[in-house]
């Protein structure tokens, strides 16, 4: 399963794919599904057109193709659509030619910006809690006095 971010960095480099893989009238057929597992051996991301004839939506031949290549769908826009395959012969082969390894997706990330946000926001409420600490016991200061002053005016009519 494709995190998001994965998702959206497939999406990216699948704009400048050309369509190589076209399901027809006959729908998703065993030759169909065979040429997926090839194209997905050979490059890992293949884009995929249903041409108008085919009784399918994009996204019904997507999920077939997906199940029965254990790939994952990567978007689906008009009649076309993108799918992925993690292939183990491209990663030696980049392994051999020096090209990246795979990079795992840095989970846990913090967003600098929404910290600053945070601590702008937290150092707020930290001087709202002093202002009303103080008011309150400002009014506190206050009805002390005047129970103080009432007292003594009762005490001088008597």
């Amino acid at each position: 399963m494709l995190t998001s971010k994965e998702r959206a960095e497939l999406r990216a480099q699948a704009n400048t794919l050309d369509t190589t893989l076209m399901v027809g009238k006959g729908g998703v057929t065993e030759a169909v599904i065979a040429e997926a597992e090839t194209q997905l051996d050979a490059r890992e991301l293949v884009k995929g057109k249903v041409l108008e004839g085919a009784m399918m939506t994009p996204r019904e031949v997507s999920d077939e193709i997906c199940e029965a290549t254990g790939a994952d769908g990567v978007a689906v826009i008009g009649t076309k659509f993108v799918i992925y395959r993690f292939s183990e012969k491209l990663q030696q082969a980049r392994n051999q030619t020096g090209r990246a390894k795979r990079k795992e997706t840095p989970s846990g990330k913090k967003n600098p910006v929404r910290k600053g946000a945070q601590a702008r926001r937290e150092a707020a409420r930290k001087v709202r809690q002093q202002r009303n600490e103080y008011f309150r016991q400002q009014a506190i200061d206050k009805a002390i006095e005047r129970d103080r002053e009432r007292q003594l005016r009762e005490g001088n009519k008597d």
